[in-house]
């Protein structure tokens, strides 16, 4: 196995977990603060950052792959996901809050601060050259 995939896999483990963790106390908060519904607002919008990250790292892996024949190639589907990934928050956005009348307030707030875990173990991540 290459060293970037297992890398990629064991940061999309990472990320998964902790998003998991922080929606959860994100809807455990909403829930005291307001209410059941506003919890599970908060849940739809952390599950729409966990989704957006398992696509990322699925298109990162299979940029991956395909790179190893035509890199050009390679990058056309990281770009490709890069759509997909917009396109699916908007769709899921627009599902909760219109379709399911979700509350606005508490599922961007779960989106981003799961998606917040997302940044924070990239950074930690991140080649050792470019941390200072």
């Amino acid at each position: 196995m290459d060293i970037a995939v297992s890398q990629v896999q064991t940061s999309a483990k990472k990320v998964a977990g902790l998003q998991i963790i922080i929606a959860a106390l994100t809807a455990v908060v909403f829930g005291i603060v307001e209410a059941g519904w506003a919890a599970l607002s908060a849940c739809f919008g952390g599950f729409i950052s966990i989704c957006v990250s398992l696509l990322l790292r699925r298109g990162v892996l299979k940029a991956n792959e395909i790179a190893q024949e035509d890199p050009a190639k390679g990058m056309t589907v990281l770009y490709f996901g890069a759509v997909q990934r917009f396109v699916l928050v908007l769709v899921m956005f627009g599902l909760g809050l219109g379709l399911m009348e979700l509350s606005p307030l508490a599922t961007v707030v779960g989106f981003g601060t799961a998606q917040l875990a997302y940044a924070v173990v990239m950074r930690k991540n991140a080649h050792p050259a470019s941390r200072k």
